[in-house]
């Protein structure tokens, strides 16, 4: 009886631990007092008001979704293309190119941020989008590598070489064959690359200057000067969309593996 309980019971206390401050956010976001306080005297929506109703907080939110959106088309189909590669290399250099690829996910962020912030102000991309669209992309390949390398992990080689045995072009066979069982990985890929860019922070705290504000930076700047329950509203429809993405990312990997299990079955 004890060997049952006790581990549900240290998970719900790590999933209370983990999930107590995002619940607290989520009700002063409904207060109705001018000033961040736990619990709320009222509730009330002016709070999201004065969010929808402020251009200080939409310009930036507008940006954010800008980038993201183009971080997305521009991480996936470079990210896409070097998993294809990657997975054709010879095992030592698959590796090693696989190593500098993630390398973003692994050099703390603040050094990257440095690195690129150095690197950009050579070429006055410093508080310019398009300079955040280049380095959020640059830490969104990585997701979208891995994703679709697990997802090519998955398929039988047999399938692309009966394609091709057949008298299919090799453009032919990847519009037909591979590209079909890997868009589930792709599309995830592409989620959290979205995700990656939307929630930045570090980098666009080098890059954004006075230009360029995305809305994690705006977020920042609000906790720096002026403190209100304002910032518990945009906090709170973060982590919704985060949620609702993170719920998509989930069910494309469910049939990923759906796929996956179905092809290998077929397979010759």
């Amino acid at each position: 009886m004890i060997g049952r309980v006790l581990p549900t019971t240290v998970v719900a206390l790590i999933l209370l631990f983990l999930a107590l401050p995002i619940v607290v956010v989520m009700v002063v976001s409904f207060s109705s007092a001018t000033y961040l306080t736990f619990p709320p005297p009222a509730f009330s929506l002016k709070w999201y008001e004065a969010y929808f109703g402020n251009a200080d907080w939409l310009r930036p939110t507008w940006l954010s979704l800008w980038v993201a959106a183009a971080v997305v088309v521009l991480s996936t189909v470079l990210g896409t293309l070097a998993a294809l590669g990657i997975a054709r290399l010879p095992r030592a250099l698959r590796i090693i190119a696989t190593g500098l690829i993630l390398s973003p996910l692994i050099v703390p962020v603040i050094v990257v941020a440095i690195g690129i912030y150095y690197a950009f102000s050579r070429y006055g991309l410093v508080g310019s989008p398009f300079g955040l669209v280049l380095a959020h992309t640059c830490l969104a390949v990585p997701f979208v590598v891995t994703s679709v390398s697990a997802s090519l992990a998955g398929i039988d080689p047999r399938l692309e070489q009966a394609a091709l045995s057949l008298g299919a072009t090799p453009m032919g066979t990847f519009n037909q064959v591979t590209l079909p069982l890997i868009r589930p990985g792709v599309l995830v890929g592409a989620l959290f690359a979205f995700i990656t860019s939307f929630d930045e922070l570090v980098v666009a705290l080098f890059l954004s200057g006075s230009r360029a504000i995305t809305l994690p930076r705006r977020m920042w700047d609000d906790l720096r000067f002026q403190i209100d329950p304002t910032i518990a509203a945009v906090s709170t429809l973060t982590i919704v969309l985060t949620v609702i993405l993170m719920a998509c990312a989930h069910y494309l990997r469910k049939r990923a593996e759906q796929t996956r299990m179905s092809t290998s079955s077929v397979a010759p």
